[in-house]
Order: structure tokens, then C-alpha cells, then sequence
């Protein structure tokens, strides 16, 4: 991956989060510093390397914006959140908070579902495939949530690194044709596929039920999936004014929609 950023164009820059001193001349070299440390198991690890990066940010003082690694659900909006989930979006305000109170000037991304892990599944838990028979329904399936191809995700974030109505603000990744809930997705793959899939609908009860007896990372999904397919936590509130929405900002994104998306899979 780094081979083909090269390839493109970019200059490569070598530093370590074990010293300090080549994090700052590294971010010394640029305008714009934009983190995608792994938030999958964000954890203590991933924590203290985000910290170290805020430090070098604040010493060497030139960074015009700063983009943490977030890129899903917005953090600031899911202090309910159960455990062990919960500690992925705590840990993501404790680096809020320290950008904050360095006076970093910042922009952060909730991007929402990422379609990879979304869409081709059908927001199955362990597949990343479409079901061939039955697809389970998060309740009644009609819960409003956000999906966006990861490319549409690199784009918006570009677009808002240099703009001034983005600066210490949430970039929401919301375009409107990709508010969908999990049954329209699957109407989606149906009418693509010509298949038609049994419909199982599982309970909220039921659902946070499979938390028992499963490994730490499958519960941390479980509850995200809670979340969203149940809470619709990704739309159940106003974008206020200390946030843009994305698509309204910058119309001239042809994002793909995702009955566009699910075609990779015919």
C-alpha cells in the first residue's frame, strides 16, 4: 500500500511512535496530519500511540488540522454505549480531549458504516458475503442506518481538510440516498440477485442474548450492531451547529449508491 502512495506521487516520511523526537520533524513536514490507526481494537495500545501523536502535533506547532482516527459512529453521542464496546468510543474522547485542550485545530469524521463490513453481508454478523438462504432482520429491519463505500469515506475526509466551515467541527458522512435501513439493503440484493432469502427477525432481547459465551471482539460487534439496528444510533439526531453534513457541503461528490456497490457481488 505504501509502494503504490509512492507510485502516485507521495513522499514518504519515517518516524516511530517509540521516539518522540521523529514524530515531530516528521509532522513538521506537513500541513494537514491525518491518524487511521486500526479503531477495530482500539484499545490501551492504540490509545497511547494517538496521545503520542497529539504531542508531537502540539510541539511542533504547525499543523493547520488535525483528523483523528474515528471514521464511525460519532463518539460524542454514545456515552449509553454497553460494554465492551463502550471503551472504543471513551477512548476516542480522551483523545478528543487532549487535541482540544492543546488547541489543535481539528476536524473529526463519522463516516458510519463502512460498506465492506455493511452492505455485502447484508449487515450479517461473521460473513462479509451475501447470505445465499436466510437473512436475519436486526427487530422489524426498518431502522434507519449509514452506509458509504470506503473510497466516498477518502474523499469527503480530503475535501475537508483546507475548508474553514469544517474547522473544529464533526464532518457527518450522510448522503441521503444512503440512508437506508437493513430490509431496504436486502430489497436491494433481491431485486439485483433475483434471489429471494428467508427473513428471520431476531429480538432486541435475543440479539444482546448472543452476547453469552463469545470472545471479546464478537461481543464489542454485538453491541455496536445494537447500536445502530436497533437504537439507530447513526440517525436518531439532528446534525447541530457544531457539525456539516457532507454531501450538502460538497454536491460535486458522486457518491456511490448502494445498489451501485452491491452489483460487485452478482
Amino acid at each position: 500500500m505504501l509502494l503504490s502512495f509512492k507510485k502516485q506521487g507521495a513522499h514518504l516520511v519515517k518516524a516511530s511512535f517509540s521516539d518522540h523526537k521523529s514524530l515531530v520533524e516528521a509532522v513538521k513536514k506537513v500541513d494537514v496530519v491525518i491518524c487511521t490507526i486500526s479503531g477495530v481494537h482500539f484499545r490501551s495500545h492504540n490509545l497511547l500511540m494517538q496521545l503520542k501523536l497529539v504531542e508531537a502535533v502540539k510541539e511542533a506547532g504547525n499543523v493547520k488540522r488535525f483528523l483523528p482516527s474515528e471514521f464511525g459512529m460519532d463518539p460524542s453521542k454514545m456515552g449509553h454505549a454497553l460494554e465492551p464496546g463502550r471503551e472504543s468510543f471513551d477512548q476516542k474522547m480522551v483523545v478528543r480531549k487532549a487535541i482540544e485542550e492543546a488547541n489543535i485545530p481539528y476536524t473529526y469524521v463519522s463516516a458510519n458504516c463502512f460498506a465492506g463490513y455493511f452492505v455485502g453481508n447484508l449487515s450479517q454478523l461473521g460473513t462479509l458475503t451475501p447470505p445465499t438462504d436466510t437473512v436475519y432482520l436486526y427487530g422489524d429491519g426498518n431502522v434507519k442506518a449509514v452506509f458509504m463505500d470506503e473510497d466516498d469515506v477518502a474523499t469527503y475526509t480530503i475535501k475537508t481538510i483546507d475548508d474553514p466551515r469544517t474547522l473544529n467541527k464533526t464532518l457527518y458522512l450522510r448522503p441521503p440516498e444512503n440512508i437506508l435501513s437493513q430490509r431496504q439493503l436486502v430489497e436491494m440484493w433481491e431485486k439485483l440477485s433475483g434471489a429471494t432469502l428467508e427473513k428471520t427477525s431476531i429480538s432486541g432481547e435475543q440479539f444482546l442474548a448472543s452476547m453469552n459465551d463469545v470472545d471479546y471482539a464478537t461481543k464489542v460487534g454485538i453491541g455496536h450492531f445494537y447500536h445502530i439496528f436497533y437504537e439507530g444510533c447513526l440517525t436518531n439526531f439532528e446534525i447541530g451547529k457544531d457539525g456539516e453534513e457532507a454531501s450538502n457541503l460538497y454536491p460535486e461528490v458522486k457518491y456511490t449508491r448502494m445498489d451501485e456497490y452491491l452489483k460487485i457481488y452478482i
